[in-house]
């Protein structure tokens, strides 16, 4: 178990949940590495690890990075029953920024072709979150975008954000 300590120091989780696309892993990677989150990748990988266009995109920030891989993500819940896990998706009803993220949250998002399982948004609708779209002609954004989105904003609501 985690102590309170350990969660300041990585106060969110993201979870992707069977990515597909190499760079858009190692771009979210780079990100955990920034901001101090944890990383976990579930299930099969539409890649290897050892990806060249994965560890392009990470650049030298792997060794900074948090990673922990779940086979899938009832091993993920079983393993963290405690855990608020938040589902972004574009079919939500609520907004990211309608939501009160906590630290230790898990910000769940699915693979860039399919988004999340419709089982899991189905069971957890009050924690079914979407990015608003502002116009028609776009049906979702990459991956790495959002979820840079979602983690400032999960940073932003606990004042982990600074000036420095």
């Amino acid at each position: 178990m985690e102590t309170m300590a350990a969660s300041l120091e990585k106060p969110f989780n993201i979870v992707l949940v069977e990515p597909e696309i190499p760079p858009n892993t190692g771009n979210i990677a780079r990100l955990c590495a920034a901001t101090g989150t944890t990383l976990h990748l579930v299930g099969p990988l539409g890649f290897s690890l050892d990806d060249k266009h994965l560890r392009r995109a990470g650049l030298d920030y792997w060794p900074a990075v948090d990673l922990r891989r779940w086979p899938s993500f009832a091993d993920l819940r079983r393993d963290r029953p405690r855990g608020r896990f938040w589902f972004t998706s574009k079919r939500a009803e609520k907004a990211y920024v309608d939501v009160r993220f906590l630290p230790g949250d898990f910000l769940v998002f699915g693979k860039e072709t399919e988004g999340l399982p419709a089982e899991l948004l189905s069971a957890s609708p009050e924690f079914s979150v979407r990015i608003p779209l502002l116009t028609p002609t776009v049906r979702s954004l990459n991956l790495s975008s959002a979820a840079a989105i979602v983690l400032y904003e999960a940073l932003r609501q606990n004042g982990l954000l600074n000036s420095t």
